[in-house]
């Protein structure tokens, strides 16, 4: 079996507030407090870990955050570089009958000796595991001493070794990343990064399903779009599939990364060369269902993962509960 290695540029400490009743402008005390070690790339390997599949996670982690590791003990799925003495916060807010409210504290500057020892790491992974599969995810920082970090550089190089690319980022990495599709297998957008991507209104499951056929004319092989309590959505050279899950809503702060995991293991099949992209579809839903009942951000178990409902050529009429615009 073929590995996985995802790469968080700008892991996080999760801090999430449980509330009965959530007041803006108050004060406030928290029924629940629970603090996760975090970030999207993070969030998807602890979430592919549940189901066996080899899989680690490289990021740089402040010290705060590495005991934070050695506590949760995750230490051996991560291959940390060292980033400085602190890892940046987001805090989640769940009130009841108030939804989930984040506030993401923004990536913290990378040194270039980090970054680059982050690249070493990552090669290094990838031959450890045998990896097929490279995973970008979350929020991309800026070099110290200048821009944004170079991720295209790991795309070609992931081109290079014959290693399948997966991206779930937003933004302005998701539009850089946009512009070399031909590098990119796997692009997971939401519904409203979509809108942005493409500048188009997205009111219906046919507006989704149009908008994700631009960027697979594009060259991205698999587009995945999650849609919230509407489900996800995957249009590739075999087909279009819609599928989605219920579950009694809780946090929902994860859950697209418990999804794009179960993506990743669902899809997996015998023959390197292909995606199963159906199945991994349908994993998708059920695993992002799940997440969303549980009250961390972190999937913490595949017990009770609900059945997912599967359709080919969904009906294109179908309205969005959750429509977005540009």
């Amino acid at each position: 079996m073929t590995g996985i290695v995802t790469v968080t540029p700008a892991a996080a400490i999760d801090l999430t507030y449980h509330l009965s009743q959530l007041r803006f402008g108050e004060v406030n005390r928290a029924d629940a407090v629970s603090t996760e070690l975090s970030g999207k790339g993070v969030n998807v390997a602890r979430a592919v870990a549940l189901s066996g599949h080899p899989v680690s996670a490289v990021l740089p982690l402040g010290e705060d955050g590495l005991v934070l590791a050695e506590s949760a003990g995750i230490r051996d799925l991560l291959v940390v570089v060292p980033a400085g003495p602190r890892t940046r916060v987001n805090t989640t807010l769940v009130g009841t009958g108030s939804g989930t409210t984040k506030i993401n504290e923004s990536p913290l500057p990378l040194d270039r000796a980090v970054w680059e020892s982050l690249i070493a790491r990552v090669d290094a992974e990838i031959s450890r595991l045998s990896a097929d599969w490279l995973v970008l995810s979350g929020s991309m920082p800026r070099i110290t001493d200048g821009d944004m970090v170079p991720f295209p550089d790991l795309l070609l190089d992931a081109r290079d070794r014959g290693v399948r690319v997966a991206i779930d980022t937003a933004g302005t990495a998701l539009e850089l990343a946009v512009r070399r599709l031909d590098l990119v297998t796997l692009l997971k957008p939401n519904t409203h990064e979509l809108a942005e991507l493409t500048g188009r209104t997205l009111r219906s499951v046919g507006d989704v399903a149009e908008a994700a056929g631009e960027l697979h004319r594009a060259g991205c092989d698999v587009v995945f779009v999650s849609m919230g309590a509407d489900g996800a959505l995957a249009l590739s050279a075999d087909g279009l599939w819609h599928a989605r899950a219920h579950a009694q809503v809780v946090n929902t702060a994860g859950a697209g990364d418990a999804s794009l995991a179960g993506f990743l293991v669902g899809s997996s099949i015998p023959d390197p060369a292909l995606i199963d992209v159906p199945s991994g579809l349908a994993t998708a839903a059920s695993w992002g269902a799940l997440a969303v009942s549980q009250a961390t951000t972190v999937l913490a178990s595949l017990d009770g993962a609900p059945k997912p409902i599967l359709v080919r050529d969904p009906d294109p009429a179908t309205d969005l509960t959750e429509p977005a615009t540009p």
